[in-house]
């Protein structure tokens, strides 16, 4: 990590948590049911990870699939896994809520951002459902998360590079931007370069996303990573990483 550049991987399952350390990842995101963009994991999926992996495990706090507009029994839900997560000895958590108008839920979000201290906080793609992306910015540095992921308002973040960029330039030493959404080894380097970002996140393929290039044979490898092929997953990392290592960062 000469240049700095964080490598992310968001993963569903113990066997991928640790293919993902093996091939290089600096962090996990852990989740389930990555179909729906991730929920909350169970707790025996979280100590069994913290049991097995060295690099830090940010935790999906999302009591359901579906919209982050949340009744406050579900906040209460997000309040528990947010307690279990610091019990089970998590580095971090990830998590989202909006209000009726899409706008960041300022208050609710300050309050598990306090709950979860001393872990770090981090804002998910939530935030691209904003309808501003600048008060949004701002509405989210006042909860105090120090991180937020985004894809630039669209599915896949290199169809958003140039807000991509203009949140990183706004954000400045404030917050830290990590770009994610379709991120692979074919495209990660033109993410870093053309968005200033520091650091990146990817499923590398857990997900079900529109494919750029050589779509069929991706497809392909696609469908055995999700039905578990951890070794190339974990090729997959350590592709990614390899490039981050090469990258010449804000060159």
């Amino acid at each position: 990590m000469q240049n700095g550049i964080v490598l992310e991987v968001c993963v569903e399952s113990i066997d991928h948590a640790i293919a993902a350390e093996r091939g290089g990842a600096h962090r996990i995101e852990l989740c389930s049911d990555l179909t729906s963009e991730g929920i909350t994991p169970s707790a025996g999926l979280m100590a069994t990870a913290r049991r097995h992996l060295k690099i830090p495990i940010y935790v999906m706090i999302r009591p359901r699939a579906g919209d982050f507009i949340y009744s406050e029994r579900e906040v209460e839900v997000m309040e528990r896994d947010v307690r279990t997560a610091k019990e089970l000895s998590m580095d971090g958590v990830v998590l989202g809520l909006l209000d009726q108008q899409l706008l960041i839920d300022v208050q609710r979000t300050r309050h598990l951002v306090e709950l979860a201290h001393p872990l770090p906080v981090t804002f998910h793609r939530a935030f691209d459902l904003c309808p501003d992306w600048e008060p949004a910015l701002e509405a989210i540095i006042q909860t105090g998360a120090k991180r937020i992921l985004t894809s630039g308002g669209k599915s896949q973040a290199t169809e958003g590079l140039l807000r991509l960029r203009d949140i990183v330039k706004a954000a400045s030493d404030r917050i830290i931007v990590m770009p994610g959404g379709g991120i692979r080894a074919y495209n990660v380097q033109q993410i870093l370069q053309q968005t200033d970002a520091c650091e990146i996140h990817s499923s590398l393929g857990m997900i079900r996303e529109p494919i750029e290039q050589n779509s069929t044979s991706r497809s392909a490898l696609d469908l055995r990573v999700q039905n578990g092929d951890s070794s190339e997953f974990e090729q997959r990392v350590k592709e990614v990483r390899e490039i981050l290592e090469s990258v010449s960062f804000h060159a």
